[in-house]
């Protein structure tokens, strides 16, 4: 898949096919804001949220940036609606209340734009050069919808560099609708609501390519992957070749892959083309961990061809959801390696489509978990088991 990457989008910038290309740039220079009585940064509805990040991350005390509640939307054109890249490293960004951060502006986009009303790339950008400390937490994410501008103008969310592993490809660009992590990036995200997301052509949600800088996971809990989508692989989260997650108490639901042809790896190098994608999609030489985890009502749950990734103590329940193209049936788990595979619940059209999950370990035929309206399962054979919901 990766070795057509650079034809795929020197072909696309040729015929001029990303939509969004053109267009003003968000400003470089920020007005400069001083944190509150409190010691930390504040942000309120009309305010800018990339300019108090900018405060502190040139502030060497006050590393912290409290969002409050309300809609924040970009201004103009670009790539990301906020980012974070090495000089941010160690800002903490927090939602007060119900904060909705979104990539869309109907007021300027282009209405006869299939990305309408989209108008940046990734509603969250994380680049080269962050750690864990570089955190946020609390926010809905929503929004992108396949917006794909490669030209930077005044914005740069990421500075060029002269590492060839590390150079901005079709996937920098279009991938991670919702979030995208790239390069040697850590962050932690939790309790955040992913949701809504259409990217092109992959990782709806998230997607991270830290292309072999993998020592280090990129942290996610206690989140919420709702209702996202994308042509190829990865609706809600896509680990791309050598990158690395942990993914602790998030519950998938109603997420979407495989919307449309698969014009990366093209007829000769299909990927999972019979039964198609999941939810979350593990790339060859990634890593994960999956714990407590719920994953339901999807177009498939997971597809993993890692080396013996984790899974433990995680629902998959009734992945069957339509809306992709894949000729094949539906499945709970399709994993190369399955022996890391413990105390986790399946039931669905077919729980192990690749047989290699251990039946002693785990429940393939597992009963109606009964879930709550949050997803919370009722019945006490689940007890320990996959998502549970927390408390702000």
């Amino acid at each position: 898949m990766r070795s057509s990457i650079n034809a795929v989008i020197q072909f696309t910038l040729a015929l001029g096919l990303l939509s969004g290309c053109s267009g003003s740039s968000a400003p470089s220079r920020f007005t400069v804001i001083s944190p509150e009585n409190d010691g930390v940064y504040h942000v309120r509805p009309g305010e800018s949220i990339q300019a108090a990040i900018e405060s502190a991350a040139a502030n060497p005390d006050v590393k912290t940036v409290r969002v409050h509640s309300g809609t924040y939307r970009p201004s103009s054109h670009g790539q990301a609606l906020i980012w974070f890249n090495r000089k941010h490293d160690g800002v903490v960004l927090e939602a007060d209340g119900t904060v909705i951060l979104t990539a869309a502006n109907e007021e300027i986009a282009d209405k006869s734009a299939k990305s309408f009303p989209a108008i940046v790339n990734h509603v969250v950008f994380f680049g080269d050069g962050v750690t864990s400390k570089t955190s946020i937490s609390g926010f809905k994410i929503s929004g992108a919808n396949n917006y794909v501008m490669t030209t930077e103008g005044d914005q740069s969310i990421e500075p060029d560099t002269t590492n060839s592993v590390l150079q901005k490809g079709l996937f920098f660009y279009a991938d991670g609708g919702g979030i995208k992590i790239f390069g040697r990036s850590y962050p932690t995200i939790k309790d955040t609501e992913i949701s809504d997301n259409y990217a092109s052509p992959c990782g709806g949600g998230i997607s991270i390519e830290q292309a072999g800088y993998n020592h280090d996971p990129v942290s996610i809990s206690n989140c919420v992957f709702r209702n996202n989508r994308c042509q190829i692989t990865g609706s809600a989260v896509d680990v791309l070749v050598g990158s690395s997650a942990t993914l602790t108490n998030c519950l998938f639901v109603g997420n979407v892959s495989n919307t449309g042809v698969n014009y990366i790896g093209g007829s000769e190098n299909p990927y999972n083309e019979e039964h198609g994608c999941g939810a979350l999609t593990v790339f060859p030489d990634s890593k994960v961990t999956v714990d407590r985890c719920t994953f339901t009502e999807n177009w498939n749950g997971a597809d993993d061809k890692g080396p013996g990734n984790t899974y433990t103590n995680s629902i998959f329940w009734m992945n069957t959801k339509a809306g992709g193209i894949s000729p094949g049936s539906r499945y709970e788990l399709d994993i190369l390696d399955g022996s890391n595979v413990r105390g986790c619940l399946f039931g669905g059209s077919t729980s192990d489509l690749r047989g290699t999950i251990d039946a002693s370990l785990n429940t393939l035929d597992a009963s109606d978990p009964e879930f709550d309206s949050l997803y919370t399962p009722q019945s006490a054979d689940y007890s320990g088991k996959g998502y549970r919901p927390q408390s702000k």
